[in-house]
Parts: C-alpha cells; structure tokens; sequence
C-alpha cells in the first residue's frame, strides 16, 4: 500500500519524552531497590553500609534528572494540551487526568525529597525521615502513571521493563519483612501484602492498559482520538432517504490533524465538508507506520460520508497513491466508489481538493 505524503511524523521531543520516561523508571527502580537494601543488615559484611547508601542518594538524584528531562520534553512537543502547572499540579490536565496526575505526584514527591534533604539540618532528621519513607510511594505511582498514560503500554519490550520492575521491588520487599525484625505474623502479613500488590498490578493491566480502547477510558480528549466514532450526526436522527446522482463531482474543504495510537503507530484523521456539487460531509481516518521522508505507510483506515437527510455510508480506504485516495463505502445495499484528491497547504492543517463519487 501506498503512502500518504502529507502526515507528519512524530516530532524528536516525542521520542525524548518516551525514552526519559521509561530511563526514568528503571533508576526509580533500582533507587527503591537500594533504598529497602540498606536496612537488609545480613548483606552488609558483603557491601559497607555507607556504600550501597551512597549509590542509592545518587541514582535518585539521577532518576530526578530524567525525570525532569520527562517533564520537559513532554511539555515541549505539544501532541497534548499539557501546560506547565500541570507539572506541579495534579490532576487538573484535560489530558488523562488521574494518570497524569499520577506521574505529578511521583515528580512531586520526589522532589520534596531532594529539597528536604539539601535542607536536612534546618528542618532536623525527624521530618526529613518522614518525608524520606513518604517517597517510597513514588515507585508505585510511576509504575500506575507509566502503564496509564504512556505510548508504550501494550508494547512487548516496555511489558518487559514493567514487569521486571515489578518483580525487583516485590523481591526486596519479601526478603526485607523475612529477614527483618518483628513479630512472624506481621511480618508474614506483609508478605502477603506484596503478592497481593504484585497480583492487583496484572490484573489492573490485564483489564485496563493492556486492553484496546484503553486511551478513550484514560481520559484522553475526543479531539486526540482520532478512531472515536465515524458518525457525522447524531445517533437519534431520522434518516430521510435523498438520492445520490449516479456521478457527482465536489469540492472537499477541510483540516488535517495527527495523533499517535501507540507504540510506533500514528492516527491520521481529515474531516471536512463538500461544497459546488453534492454538498456533505466526508471524514477519513487511518493509521500506519511513520517513514523517514515524512509520509506514512497504511494498516487500517475508516471512511464516512454522508449528505444531508441520507443515511452514512461507511467503508474504508482501498487505494493510496501519495494524495490520490480511493475509497469504497456502504450504505444498505448501495455502494459508492469515491475518488478523493488532496492539496495540503504547507505549514498548515488546512486540506482542499476534488471528490468523485459513483454509484457502484
């Protein structure tokens, strides 16, 4: 299948932002990891207290570093309304507010724990031991903010990545409360609390991220779903039956936007109206594969067009040469052969062109 030239691909902050996320996630994880460490005494006669205290203060200080390199990309390559209180704030973005609010409050706790610890001898050990204990928390809700709002949730590889972390911190925490000080049973109750979590976990994804429709459920704003649905009216309209001419030739105005569907993949969605001819709408929606001359290669498509007072016929995209689309829809037992030439104006999202339609 062919290409269509005038999408774009996905900007370098997009991969900045995909990349510092998960960077972000493994430091977090090996600073938690480190963290429980510390207090395993029986490992110490093996690595000196001071030293695994040392790695741990600074592969959180790194985590930080990516975290705000995360933070920054995310905001810079503008895919979703994300402004900058929204990194500080939680849960008031119109983006999948409660899983980016989420990433907030792992970004803020964290950040409370570096500025209390360049602050320790002002505000005294107590508060900061507090506050040290409370960003334990923050591994937790950026694992839930990764598989919630992130691009690569049902990706293999980040599947991988979530689950190895998962599985790391679980350990530690089992061998911390076996080996640790305390009474059997609240200690075996402890234990039982990890694998409860470790189970929760995959579950929660199974049902959720780890389902198509996710990003609709997530929050995510009508006007980014770019396969929300193909109908131009609403759904308690009555139909009036209006005879299409065997052979109509319009004028097509309309906008172009692109959004990412996950993974490597990228939604490329034109709506617009017919005007000097047939007069209707017409809305293309598909999905692909960006390439490296800016175009993207085609695996699924949606098509819908309808006049006004006639049902929709719907269909999809059968042929794709640069800006030349043909496209073959339905309605009942009749069928429209549609042949649909572009013109994309550069720099801009506005779209114009022809469309051809015949009786098939």
């Amino acid at each position: 299948m062919s290409h269509l030239v005038a999408a774009s691909s996905p900007s370098a902050f997009w991969y900045l932002t995909r990349g510092s996320g998960v960077v972000a996630l493994l430091l977090l994880t090996t600073s938690t990891c480190l963290g429980i460490a510390t207090t395993l005494r029986w490992r110490m006669h093996r690595v000196p207290r001071f030293a695994v205290a040392g790695l741990h203060r600074n592969v959180t200080l790194v985590a930080v570093v990516f975290l705000v390199l995360h933070v920054v990309t995310t905001l810079l390559d503008g895919h979703a309304p994300i402004g900058w209180k929204d990194a500080l704030v939680p849960f008031l973005s119109p983006y999948r507010p409660f899983w980016l609010g989420l990433g907030t409050v792992a970004f803020d706790l964290l950040l409370a724990l570096v500025i209390t610890s360049l602050v320790r001898a002002r505000i005294g050990y107590r508060l900061w031991r507090a506050t040290h204990w409370l960003a334990y928390a923050s591994w937790p809700v950026a694992l839930a903010h990764s598989l919630g709002t992130g691009s690569d949730a049902r990706i293999g590889w980040f599947q991988a990545i979530a689950l190895a972390s998962t599985l790391s911190v679980a350990l530690v925490l089992v061998l911390r409360l076996a080996r640790g000080p305390g009474p059997l049973g609240r200690r075996a109750a402890g234990i039982a609390a990890a694998t409860a979590m470790l189970l929760g976990i995959g579950a929660w994804y199974r049902g959720g991220p780890g389902v198509r429709g996710w990003a609709a459920r997530a929050g995510t704003p009508t006007a980014l779903l770019a396969h929300r649905s193909l109908q131009p009216r609403p759904a308690n309209a009555r139909p009036t039956a209006v005879s299409l001419p065997r052979t109509f030739r319009s004028q097509f105005t309309g906008r172009l936007t692109a959004s990412r569907a996950g993974g490597e993949t990228v939604d490329i969605r034109i709506d617009g109206s017919l005007r000097r001819g047939v007069e209707g709408r017409l809305r293309l929606v598909l999905e692909g594969f960006p390439l490296e001359q800016g175009g993207v290669s085609m695996s699924a498509s949606g098509v819908a067009f309808a006049v006004a007072g006639s049902p929709v016929y719907e269909g999809r995209i059968v042929g794709l040469d640069g800006r030349r689309i043909s496209a073959r829809v339905s309605s009942g037992s009749k069928t429209l052969n549609l042949q649909i030439g572009l013109r994309l104006q550069p720099g801009r999202s506005r779209v114009t062109g022809v469309v051809e339609g015949a009786v098939a």
